[in-house]
């Protein structure tokens, strides 16, 4: 699974592998991929620091990288506690309700909510770039496109490819003008925030509207014979982040999140504004159908969600609560049947890929005789 890319960032693999997981990021790397850590649930830069130290001394020297979620343009002199004061009462109270029916006990004194997207900050994100760039990354993707001209200039003077996801070739296209490296063609079928293309669709339109630029496939992808389909359409590398939520190596926390992955089936996911306000596919709940319900609120823009529901997902996770446990996941949960390593993942993907590229040799063969 090798490509000009692949090459270029000195991996074995064209795998790319999102993870909110310091360990699981350092098997990627390992395993000849590049392991990607995830750094929204970072609002402490010390925190971030430590773990980049462990990345650092578990990756074998092998290459990593680090996904932020930046907004392009900065907004002046907001703080966390004036968009605090802009959630209406009536969505608090929403929030309450809901978990008053379900039975959700409140967090004990001197817990904080552990879950909260605070990496759209301003200051938030460029201290953890501060810290990112005391470390060799050889990728730094943002989640919300591409990053401010300041930011890709950063990364560029410390050697680091900046990759931008893109849910429509017109984001694509924005993302390049803006001097990304790479672009990641993320399809509807994708964990997280996700627009409304396909994967199989939307990645050769931006292969060919960014072209040269190496693209990345992502979204619905899980399997040697489905990253042998994303570079068929022209992909250079495919980025995976839901496979690796069931890996022995993900920190994933409650026993009963990992029992309903291994569960679920891939029309068990909904795209819904319930966790951060932009439309994020995730485990379908209590929770995502409360929000979704006409006779609700609605939900609120990001960034006001996504610190509305903050205290309120750390208390159902902490407590378990089955009916409203759920976590951001892809289509693809439906493969996700049995817990794995890392390496065993990597095993049957390239297993699947060498399947893959022989039956269509075996085809061409056919075709030529």
């Amino acid at each position: 699974m090798r490509t000009e890319l692949s090459q270029r960032l000195g991996i074995e693999h064209a795998v790319f592998g999102f993870t909110p997981f310091p360990a699981v990021a350092a098997a990627v790397s390992r395993a000849g991929g590049l392991g990607v850590l995830g750094a929204v649930r970072y609002a402490d830069p010390t925190a971030l620091r430590r773990d980049l130290d462990w990345l650092a001394a578990h990756t074998d020297g092998k290459p990593y990288g680090l996904d932020v979620v930046m907004p392009a343009k900065k907004v002046e002199g907001v703080t966390e506690a004036d968009v605090e004061a802009m959630i209406p009462a009536g969505h608090r109270h929403f929030v309450t309700d809901t978990l008053a029916r379900h039975g959700v006990p409140e967090l004990t004194e001197g817990d904080r909510a552990g879950w909260r997207i605070t990496g759209w900050m301003e200051d938030v994100a460029r201290a953890q770039l501060d810290v990112a760039f005391d470390y060799p990354l050889a990728l730094l993707a943002n989640a919300l496109g591409a990053p401010p001209a300041d930011v890709v200039r950063r990364a560029h003077a410390h050697g680091t490819l900046v990759a931008a996801l893109a849910g429509s070739a017109r984001h694509a296209l924005r993302h390049r003008d803006a001097g990304v490296d790479i672009v990641v063609a993320q399809g509807y079928e994708a964990g997280g925030h996700t627009g409304e293309i396909a994967t199989m669709v939307l990645t050769p339109e931006v292969v060919r509207a960014v072209a040269p630029l190496p693209v990345l496939a992502a979204g619905g992808i899980g399997s040697g014979e489905q990253i042998a389909a994303g570079l068929a359409l022209g992909a250079q590398g495919v980025w995976l982040g839901s496979l690796w939520l069931t890996t022995r190596e993900a920190a994933l926390g409650p026993p009963a999140l990992l029992a309903k992955l291994l569960a679920a089936g891939s029309g068990d996911t909904v795209r819904s504004r319930s966790l951060t306000g932009k439309p994020a596919r995730q485990l379908r709940t209590a929770w995502t159908d409360a929000w979704d319900d006409p006779g609700g609120p609605g939900t609120l823009p990001m960034p006001l969600q996504g610190l509305l529901v903050a205290e309120a997902l750390s208390r159902i996770q902490k407590y378990e609560v089955e009916p409203l446990l759920g976590t951001p996941v892809g289509q693809i949960v439906g493969a996700l049947t049995e817990c794995r390593s890392v390496q065993a993942v990597f095993d049957d993907l390239t297993s699947g890929f060498e399947r893959a590229v022989a039956r269509l040799t075996g085809y061409a063969h056919q075709g030529a005789t």
